[in-house]
């Protein structure tokens, strides 16, 4: 092959030379990289792929990270943060989908990917797919067991609805409310279909649930409710975001979300699944007139049950009444014995009389009688021994009671307090005045300090006459004796 070689062309020499003429320019690692960018971007500028997504990762910064493969080929991808926040619904791994974006290469690692612009799921089998592996994943978490629900309450106060305020869905459920048991209800307003659904679907349902038990507002059940529609339309209640704030609500919950074929995952979550929003509203609460007839058939019988025992009792005492001997024949024995100890009686005082009348009679009083009585009681007088301690111990006691009496006697003493710089105020008639209002209906006001009192007028009063105070007689005044001679 040297043979056909310009010795030039086969010397190779230790430093790379250009000869003249030559064209093969020498690109720089990053020129070519950059070339190879623009060619790859212009050639490549929309593309459509269509594969199954592998090593789904979502990094700090927002952006996306995957691949994209077939039975034969992978292409990484990259959706950044802007895109991925318009994501109807959360890539996964295995997930066939369908990207629109450009291809490009990054120099970096000399690899040529796709910029993901747009993701969709491939088809409606790929949809399915992806609900079945998120309804068995939420599953397997206990989110949707038997065990969790709740019983509805049976008349609630307030009703919480979740739901668009302009559809048709609200206003079927405010009419059914009315006709069955009339009820508070507040609506939160919120997407039910498109970018940012599930978000609002959500908050509103953690929103009821967080409000304050003593709240006024607080519902006391709470329907997320949407009219039918395809399972793209409802798919807003399929996102974990909605199903585990259903979950996770304090509040009992009725799922109420397309038609009665229709089936989300937050059905699975709630407490109660209805087919309709019209159900959820039947499920909601009982009918008034049907509540009307039990209570006034509850109320008859139970006047029936009370009136029952009473007859029965009145047939009863009836019975023994017929059986009772009559009050006759009860009293006249007791009757009879009273007029007999009645007679008893009276013989008795004039018997004992009597007798008395007679022991008085041969009772002789006579000065020797009285003189031998007198004896006998100085006797048993100068037998008995009194000893001073125990006349000590009472007088003692006595004077220890007398000067507790005298200390709370003191300390109830209002006066007691004059000494500190307080001041009694009493009316014209020495009663103690204690607010103001009584103070300012007194013409005269007397002032009591420690050393004297003192007189005062209230502000705005009319003053009071002076007191004419009568003179002192003195000892020689001819009104009154003099005391001392």
């Amino acid at each position: 092959m040297a043979d056909y070689l310009s010795d030039d062309e086969t010397d190779a020499g230790l430093v790379a030379r250009e000869n003249d003429g030559d064209n093969a320019q020498a690109y720089s690692i990053s020129e070519i990289s950059n070339l190879l960018k623009r060619t790859v971007e212009d050639r490549f500028g929309f593309v459509r792929l269509r594969g199954e997504l592998s090593g789904v990762k979502r990094a700090a910064s927002g952006h996306l990270y995957c691949a994209l493969k077939d039975e034969k080929a992978v292409i990484d991808g990259v959706m950044w943060r802007g895109n991925t926040q318009r994501l109807p619904f959360k890539p996964e791994d295995g997930l066939e989908v369908v990207a629109s974006g450009k291809l490009t290469t990054y120099p970096g690692r000399s690899k040529y990917q796709i910029v993901i612009e747009r993701m969709e799921l491939a088809g409606e089998g790929a949809l399915l797919a992806l609900l079945e592996r998120t309804r068995a994943r939420l599953a397997a978490e206990g989110l949707f067991d038997e065990g969790r629900k709740r019983v509805l309450p049976f008349l609630p106060r307030t009703i919480g609805v979740v739901t668009s305020p302009t559809g048709a869905v609200i206003r079927d459920i405010l009419h059914r409310l009315a006709d069955r048991f009339p009820s508070r209800v507040i609506v939160w307003p919120v997407l039910v279909q498109g970018q940012g659904a599930a978000e609002q679907v959500a908050g509103a349902v953690r929103g009821f649930s967080e409000m304050d038990r003593d709240h006024p507002d607080r519902p006391d059940l709470v329907i997320v409710a949407r009219g039918g529609g395809s399972i793209e339309d409802l798919w807003s209640f399929n996102e974990e975001i909605v199903v585990r704030a259903i979950a996770g609500s304090t509040i009992p919950t009725i799922s109420a979300v397309g038609h009665e074929t229709d089936t989300t995952l937050a059905d699975f979550a709630a407490d109660v699944r209805a087919p309709t929003p019209t159900a959820a509203a039947e499920r909601a609460v009982p009918v008034r007139a049907d509540l009307a007839v039990m209570l006034a058939d509850l109320g008859h019988r139970q006047r029936q049950c009370a009136a029952r025992p009473v007859a029965l009792g009145r047939e009863r005492l009836e019975a023994r009444v017929q059986r009772m001997p009559k009050l006759e024949a009860l009293l006249q024995p007791k009757a009879q014995r009273l007029d007999e100890a009645g007679e008893r009686l009276k013989r008795g005082l004039l018997d004992r009389a009597a007798s008395g009348r007679q022991k008085l009679g041969e009772l002789r009083l006579t000065p020797a009688v009285l003189h031998r009585n007198l004896r006998d009681a100085g006797r048993d007088l100068a037998t008995l021994r009194l000893a001073p301690v125990l006349v000590e111990r009472r007088i003692a006691d006595s004077r220890e009671r007398l000067a507790g009496t005298v200390r709370v006697m003191r300390s109830l003493d209002p006066d007691a307090v004059l000494a500190r710089g307080y001041v009694r105020v009493t009316g014209a008639d020495g009663r103690t005045l204690t607010d103001r209002a009584a103070a300012g209906k007194e013409a005269a006001l007397t002032l009591k300090f420690r050393d004297g009192d003192l007189a005062a007028v209230p502000a705005g009063a009319p003053a009071a006459p002076p007191v004419k105070r009568p003179k002192r007689q003195s000892a020689a005044s001819p009104g009154q004796e003099d005391l001392f001679g």
